[in-house]
């Protein structure tokens, strides 16, 4: 969690990729976003990356990104789905929501292990990113009331402490 010296990053210029073009350019028009040809331009373009899909190939290898990008991969929820490649997956800090769950269905499925569950990376049990080149996966499987509370309780302290600022989510 980031103390009164650090700050969360900014949220930069919004980049959409999806199977559906059209379904890639209404999302974009409504987030005020550009839409990008695939995953590869997404990683090249963006700091943070968040996959959703159901794909069981892998979509981003190591090569494809840089030192210090933070991924979320919301796709790996079940066995046989692959959003991360193993090397990928090797060369970052990789947190998950539920270590048991993320072994038996998730992005752990193959015998990886986590550096750390989203609760020991905000009960300060684990740092989280080491240092500014460290690339970070965030790999959640499907528990959405724990994530919800989690995030609760990041946004009460980030309130209290002053630090970060206000996204509308909605518009």
């Amino acid at each position: 969690m980031p103390g009164s010296s650090e700050v969360l990053r900014p949220r930069g210029a919004l980049f959409v990729h999806d199977a559906s073009a059209d379904r890639a350019a209404r999302f974009a028009a409504r987030h005020g976003g550009r839409v990008l040809s695939s995953a590869a331009e997404i990683a090249v373009a963006c700091d943070l990356v968040l996959s959703a899909t159901g794909s069981r190939e892998p979509l981003l290898s190591l090569a494809d990104t840089r030192p210090g990008q933070h991924f979320t991969s919301l796709g790996v929820d079940e066995p046989g789905k692959a959003e991360l490649a193993a090397d990928l997956l090797d060369a970052s800090v990789v947190v998950v929501d539920d270590r048991p769950l993320a072994v038996s269905t998730g992005v752990l499925a193959d015998g990886r292990t986590a550096a750390a569950t989203l609760g020991e990376v905000v009960r300060g049990d684990h740092p989280g990113r080491a240092s500014d080149t460290d690339r970070t996966v965030y790999a959640p499987v499907g528990l959405p009331w724990q994530d919800l509370a989690v995030a609760w309780a990041a946004y009460e302290r980030a309130c209290r402490e002053g630090i970060g600022r206000r996204v509308d989510l909605l518009t």
